[in-house]
């Protein structure tokens, strides 16, 4: 699914317009963003949470040429399954 069939999906589920439904989405994806970005976890409780964590300097290797080189360190966004999700998608037994 992407964002166009998304903001369907929603519009149709909220009887609001496409256009609204793509300003909230919109919306709340750049606060999502700015959120992490500035440090911040955020927590939707049932969903899942964002947030950033630093990935450590390490060794890699040119895939063309197999050489040896650093890879620096960086922070990266996480986002993490909460329970309720996990077990929407998890298989029956």
């Amino acid at each position: 699914m992407n964002k166009t069939e998304l903001i369907a999906a929603v519009s149709e589920k909220t009887q609001l317009t496409h256009k609204q439904t793509d300003t909230i989405l919109s919306a709340t994806f750049d606060s999502i963003v700015e959120s992490v970005s500035s440090g911040d976890k955020l927590v939707l409780v049932g969903f899942g949470s964002f947030e950033v964590r630093e990935r450590q300097a390490r060794e890699g290797r040119n895939p063309k040429t197999g050489d040896k080189m650093a890879i620096s360190a960086k922070m990266v966004p996480v986002f993490t399954a909460g329970k309720a999700f996990k077990d929407s998608v998890k298989p029956p037994v």
